[in-house]
């Protein structure tokens, strides 16, 4: 999958293994990897999402992601 594939929330919470509920909170929060709204439905770049679990892998503090 490249990194410009468009992934929805369902997608990407099977990838993160967060619940779909998570991944709305998350959203409304600003926080998690980056989506946006494509004709309605909100979806994710997979670089996104890859680029965001890279951050968290990253982050001196367990508590920053």
């Amino acid at each position: 999958m490249s990194e410009e594939s468009l992934l929805t929330t369902a997608e990407v919470s099977e990838i993160l293994r967060k619940p779909v509920g998570t991944l709305r909170q998350w959203r409304h929060r600003n926080y998690g990897p980056q989506g946006f709204r494509l004709g309605g439905t909100v979806v994710y770049r997979r670089g996104a999402v890859d680029e965001w679990v890279r951050e968290c892998e990253a982050a001196e503090s367990r508590t920053a992601c």
